[in-house]
């Protein structure tokens, strides 16, 4: 098994400063915005995008939720074991807001198709963005595209993109996995 560190340390800060920043750039005071943290790895990157949002803009009212998609799924029955699913905690209206839908990795984009129709339970929305730390780009089985990338990855079904966080993992990186 072969390992490509493809962000790590002070370029993993930079890249979650830059992604505040580009934010700031299209949502100003987030008025009219709010965060969806996509579960279960995606709520890691969305709290700490929401920290970054807070720490430049300290007189704003940044709204962070969290959405599960389990039965959203399009393949959440194919499993032999019954699903367990994560938390949704959304204590805001998203009718009429610019939501800014946040996961760590985008390949297929099955994944925010589900997270897509999961948010429509809590309202409809002006407008959806989405911000990922990875984009895996040429694996799509769905028309999605990422509105604020961290990085673009260019990989083979084989690999693996595995993102760690400080906060569940001990550090902040993001690994290309190749089998031999």
């Amino acid at each position: 098994m072969q390992n490509l560190t493809l962000l790590s340390g002070k370029k993993f800060q930079i890249t979650l400063e830059r992604l505040c920043h580009q934010l700031i750039e299209n949502h100003n005071d987030f008025s009219n915005s709010v965060i969806l943290g996509i579960q279960p790895r995606g709520i890691y990157l969305s709290q700490r995008i929401s920290e970054g949002l807070k720490n430049i803009l300290p007189n704003a009212k940044i709204q962070n939720g969290i959405l599960d998609t389990t039965f959203y799924r399009d393949d959440f029955r194919r499993g032999n074991s019954p699903l367990v699913p994560n938390s949704t905690q959304i204590d805001f209206i998203i009718e009429g807001k610019k939501v800014i839908l946040i996961d760590d990795v985008l390949w297929t984009g099955r994944t925010i198709r589900a997270a897509m129709d999961a948010m429509l339970a809590f309202g409809r929305p002006e407008k959806v963005e989405l911000l990922v730390l990875v984009d895996r780009r040429y694996s799509r089985q769905l028309p999605i595209e990422p509105d604020y990338i961290g990085i673009k990855v260019d990989s083979i079904s084989s690999q693996k993109v595995v993102v760690s966080w400080k906060e569940a993992d001990q550090e902040d990186k993001v690994v290309l996995v190749s089998e031999n």
